[in-house]
């Protein structure tokens, strides 16, 4: 007769098959050990894939990773204690962007709650409004079923797994088949608004705003201006440098903002958004809190337009456009030293159709998005980024997750900053019998936070200060990290030795060091800023 524990955990793990899950995270550990011997048996039968690592934040952002580029569940699991508490800032960013992320944590039995017994804690809730949490014990298994197959799995969720002694499975477990269900129906589709034409109107792509925006952009013959992330910088509707052109007189004379996704990357863009002479006609976005941070004039499921607008509107930005782009383009290539624009460029154009890449917060999205034109439609590129809490914390791990969420043939970068690579140092370690996806990691390493540079606290008034509050240097030999880790690393100082990395992956995991200036940093922002007609 199976034993209450191993009996609930593979209750579990059936429901987590039947919730669509394919993908599972465990962090080892002794509470969670019923459910890991079940999910073992689950990926030995090839019902799922199983990655370990020894790090819960890191399998936190591995299995968000994975969750992004699947379109379906992951789940991480973890033991008791402390270790709950990791997970927190993956559930974070789940829960902003949308991202359906199922978390299993092992506890103890109810009854030992705030006796001190070890690793007991309350647990059952620890994520807040983040993700909803079903605390479940041997007797709950019908509640536990009926709960997943009604949850709504485009947010997070929280199963808090109670397993007493004994915690070994003391019999064999014949996996089977488990169709996938099918939750809560939805009542109707999106219902489509008629936007009226007229007004000098520009859309606005933020993250994860998807192919609707350009196709409204294409068929009003408007603007588009898409972060990279938005899943649609593509066609020839896109404004490749829409933050400089907002700064000048065509900025100036926009009258109606239509906003898909969740756009968070500029100031000129925010300062349009928060303008009293535009109106702002929102999509609803997905995640936690779909509220525009913004005056709305109406927000719809679905937007569309009867025909094309005045062509005058768009020809005068794609004009500006052209014009700006070659201004930049000659002023970066008469820098003296590699520029991080110049590196983020440069891995835009190393991506191939169907390729991948993720991108780090704080400077390497922003110049990313600064220098990123538009790919062609239909060449399924796709570009990721935390950019629902838009934090730097596991950012290599989320990479990871997604390089092995994607088919073995197509190539994977990440790109991100020195402080970033070294916030998820733990994302590098794999043990040998993880998989390794083929990625290609370019840290743009300025020894420190040259954001902050770029901002008020940057300015030249702050100058002693800079560096112990913001700037943090930190002299870290990436090289030396990368060989602990295992993988190989290779660091270049020119533009010509970027772009031959660039082409030539060793593959598996490798890290390309692009060594960069920061004291330079602000005042080649004010030249580009300058850019603006």
């Amino acid at each position: 007769m199976t034993n209450p524990s191993t009996r609930l955990a593979r209750t579990v793990v059936t429901a987590l098959r039947g919730s669509g899950v394919r993908e599972v995270v465990i962090a080892p550990g002794s509470r969670n050990a019923p459910l890991s011997f079940a999910l073992y048996d689950a990926a030995q039968a090839g019902v799922l894939r199983l990655h370990t690592r020894i790090d819960e934040r890191t399998a936190g952002f591995l299995a968000l990773g994975l969750a992004k580029v699947g379109n379906r569940p992951a789940a991480v699991t973890c033991t008791s204690g402390t270790a709950v508490a990791h997970l927190l800032p993956a559930v974070m960013e789940a829960a902003h962007a949308g991202v359906p992320l199922v978390v299993v944590t092992a506890d103890r039995p109810a009854r030992l709650r705030g006796t001190g017994a070890n690793q007991t804690t309350d647990q059952a809730g620890i994520f807040g409004t983040f993700a909803p949490t079903l605390d479940v014990a041997v007797a709950d298994l019908e509640e536990l079923l009926a709960f997943v197959r009604t949850h709504d799995f485009r947010r997070p969720v929280h199963l808090n797994v109670q397993l007493d002694d004994p915690l070994l499975p003391d019999d064999g477990w014949e996996v089977g088949e488990v169709a996938e269900w099918e939750g809560t129906p939805t009542t109707r589709g999106p219902r489509d608004h008629l936007l009226g034409l007229g007004p000098r109107t520009v859309v606005v792509a933020g993250d994860d705003a998807g192919p609707p925006a350009r196709q409204l952009a294409e068929r009003a013959g408007w603007p588009l201006l898409a972060e990279p992330s938005s899943g649609c910088r593509t066609g020839d509707s896109v404004i490749r440098t829409y933050r400089l052109l907002l700064a000048g007189e065509l900025g100036r004379q926009v009258e109606r903002v239509v906003v898909f996704g969740h756009p968070t990357l500029s100031r000129p863009v925010s300062r349009l958004l928060a303008r009293d002479d535009v109106e702002v006609v929102s999509v609803r976005p997905r995640g936690m809190w779909p509220d525009r941070p913004f005056p709305v004039a109406g927000e719809h499921e679905a937007i569309r337009v009867d025909g094309p607008d005045d062509p005058a509107w768009f020809e005068a930005w794609r004009d500006a456009d052209r014009a700006t782009s070659r201004d930049l383009d000659r002023l970066l290539a008469a820098e003296p030293d590699l520029t991080p624009h110049e590196v983020a460029g440069a891995v835009s154009r190393a991506l191939p159709p169907r390729g991948l890449l993720v991108v780090g917060a704080s400077n390497p999205v922003r110049d990313l998005d600064l220098m990123v034109a538009p790919y062609d439609v239909g060449g399924r590129r796709k570009v990721i980024a935390n950019r629902g809490l838009a934090g730097i914390d596991g950012t290599t791990s989320s990479a990871i997750g997604a390089a092995l969420g994607r088919p073995r043939s197509s190539r994977a970068f990440a790109l991100m900053g020195d402080v970033t690579f070294l916030h998820d140092t733990t994302g590098l370690f794999l043990g040998p019998r993880e998989e390794r996806p083929d990625l290609t990691i370019v840290v743009v390493n300025d020894d420190g936070g040259s954001i902050f540079a770029t901002l008020e606290q940057g300015a030249p008034e702050h100058a002693d200060r800079f560096d112990t509050l913001f700037g943090t240097p930190h002299g870290v030999d990436v090289a030396s990290l990368c060989a602990a880790a295992r993988v190989p690393h290779l660091r270049v100082t020119g533009l010509p030795e970027l772009e031959q990395a660039l082409a030539s992956p060793n593959g598996g995991i490798e890290v390309v060091e692009a060594r960069v200036r920061r004291d330079d940093r602000r005042a080649l922002d004010e030249k580009i800023r300058a850019l603006a007609p």
